[in-house]
């Protein structure tokens, strides 16, 4: 798609694919830097760069990324890279709100001799057109609902049953968890409709909650529209509820969905309106601030990275003396959240050996038992050591992960490996490299 004419030492350029390699060139020219320097500062080989500097080749993010540090070009060169990933249907339904209440209604969960399972929110319309055949064939006799007096006690054991939900989800995969929040959510749905006074509004902020982590366990099994429908019933149900702070924490979550998706501005957008919000506490304008870094960081923007990590650690560190009977919002794995995402940045950001000097340090406090947050930054600590050309180390922290990411289930995870293997494979020749390849193979296979 043409983004206008670029006039680059009389030449014209007419697409953002022709317009990065004469970029790159001249600004390599204007900073004194040879061809095979610019190459060794990038860890690519001097022929890579050659190809796409004339246009020969196409260049991926991650080396457009490492452009922009190396050239000082402040996020213009990821610019111009083709073919970077626009917003989902999904996450723009649930940027205009448009959560469509009508599926809200009737859910379904269906669960198969081998332990799949699959669920799906039935509207009127479907209901209509043979959903309620179906409800007549489940049958079964309506479970009595708990008297208003009880629904306190059983609340407790909700809350209890969430919190053992977020443990199980750092040791297994989102099939396992995925149902067992289902179950809870319609449970709650059940519990709501006799709670009154402050039971009522816990019951709806527990709702809240488990539909913010049923969304985000569909994002790790790789299902966007299920992640966004989650979403979108938390928000939905902690604004009934005159909660605005866990749908403030919702567009955190999108965010997130965004972020993966790699669109740096939708990233930014929805970090930016949950801190706009008036008299959101401050481990949720942290959390957010966070998020703003990680679009900052996908856009090249190192100054409002590093502005951006700076508003996170003020406000997690005000956040840290509150106390609250309520289930921890976001992670609580990470002794320094903030440190671990400015790993993070700074690989996004072209700056792997300063990311990969981070996250060594940050990585090894997270607690072993915290399997998913471990692996989630352990694969890019791996990912900033390879990109940085320090590919054993790079190779023996692979090796020590794929097995368990391959059996943990994150989409998310298992798109960084991939990206890991495909960093790697520009050594196909060296020892450590060639060892792993069949293992990473072996682990995407069972992903598929």
């Amino acid at each position: 798609m043409a983004i206008g004419s670029l006039k680059e030492g009389g030449m014209s350029v007419t697409s953002t694919s022709d317009a990065f390699g004469p970029r790159v060139r001249a600004l390599r020219v204007a900073k004194g830097l040879s061809l095979s320097e610019f190459a060794r500062r990038l860890y690519y080989s001097k022929g890579h760069v050659s190809r796409i500097e004339t246009g020969a080749q196409a260049p991926s993010v991650e080396f457009a990324r490492k452009c922009d540090h190396e050239l000082g070009a402040g996020g213009e060169l990821l610019a111009l890279v083709p073919g970077r990933k626009r917003r989902t249907a999904g996450t723009e339904r649930a940027d205009r709100g448009d959560h469509d209440d009508e599926h809200d209604g009737i859910w379904v969960m269906t669960m198969a001799p081998d332990g799949g399972s699959s669920f799906a929110a039935l509207g009127r319309r479907e209901v209509l057109l043979g959903g309620a055949a179906l409800l007549a064939r489940l049958g079964g006799e309506v479970a009595p609902r708990p008297s208003a007096d009880r629904a306190g006690e059983h609340l407790e054991h909700h809350r209890r049953l969430f919190d053992a939900a977020r443990g199980l989800g750092q040791v297994a995969p989102p099939t396992t968890v995925l149902p067992m929040l289902v179950g809870q959510a319609q449970a709650l749905r059940t519990l709501a409709c006799e709670a009154r006074g402050r039971d009522a509004l816990a019951v709806a902020a527990l709702s809240a909650r488990t539909a913010e982590f049923a969304g985000w366990m569909a994002q790790e099994l790789g299902d966007a529209a299920a992640a966004a429908w989650w979403t979108g019933r938390a928000v939905r149900v902690a604004a009934e509820a005159g909660n605005a702070y866990t749908a403030t924490y919702a567009l955190v979550r999108q965010a997130l969905v965004t972020m993966y998706q790699g669109d740096a501005a939708a990233t930014i957008g929805f970090a930016e309106r949950a801190q706009a919000v008036p008299g959101t506490p401050a481990r949720i304008l942290g959390l957010a601030a966070q998020r703003e870094a990680q679009g900052h960081a996908l856009a090249g923007d190192h100054d409002s990275c590093m502005r951006a990590l700076d508003r996170a650690a003020c406000h997690l560190a005000a956040a840290a003396a509150e106390e609250s009977g309520e289930p921890v919002i976001g992670t609580s794995h990470l002794s320094d959240p903030v440190a671990v995402v400015t790993g993070w940045c700074l690989y996004d950001l072209g700056k792997p050996q300063e990311a990969a000097a981070v996250l060594d340090r940050e990585v090894a406090r997270i607690p072993a038992s915290a399997v998913r947050a471990r692996l989630r930054f352990g694969v890019r600590q791996a990912l900033a050591h390879a990109a940085a050309g320090e590919l054993d180390v790079a190779c023996g922290l692979a090796e020590a992960m794929v097995a368990q990411a391959a059996t943990i289930g994150s989409a998310t995870i298992i798109a960084d490996l991939r990206r890991l293997a495909a960093t790697l494979r520009r050594w196909h020749t060296h020892p450590a490299v060639r060892v792993l390849d069949p293992v990473f193979t072996a682990a995407f296979y069972r992903n598929t």
